[in-house]
């Protein structure tokens, strides 16, 4: 079976500062989608890539939370990212942990209320 995670949504209180702290921890650009109930930015990239694409969206049908579905980004080093999380904003919840022969992962609160992942293999 493939990746069966074709599309995501990171649900925001605020696009602009979401916007500004993703860019902040893992660069790369959005494209901006006017929906006619939503606002997102799409991340950069597409469906030849590796792995799923996705948005921040801002809705009156989303709320952020700590609590619900736990988004990994893969990163080539966790530490990379993680260590920006608190200068942009953020709350590193959990530093570069092990996690066997799966690799390594780190979890942070962003600056809407969201708990999410970093994953890399070193």
């Amino acid at each position: 079976m493939q990746n069966p995670v074709s599309w995501f949504e990171i649900a925001t209180k605020d696009l602009a500062r979401a916007k500004k702290f993703y860019a902040e921890v893992f660069g790369g650009d959005f494209q901006h989608i006017d929906m006619p109930d939503a606002q997102m930015e799409m991340f950069a990239g597409g469906p030849e890539g590796i792995g799923a694409v996705g948005a921040l969206v801002q809705s009156g049908h989303q709320t952020p939370s700590p609590e619900g579905a736990l988004l990994y980004f893969e990163c080539a080093d966790v530490a990379v990212e993680a260590a920006k999380v608190e200068a942009a904003g953020g709350k590193l919840l959990l530093d570069k942990t092990s996690v066997g022969p799966f690799g390594f992962i780190a979890q942070f609160m962003d600056t809407e209320g969201n708990r999410v992942g970093l994953h890399s293999h070193q």
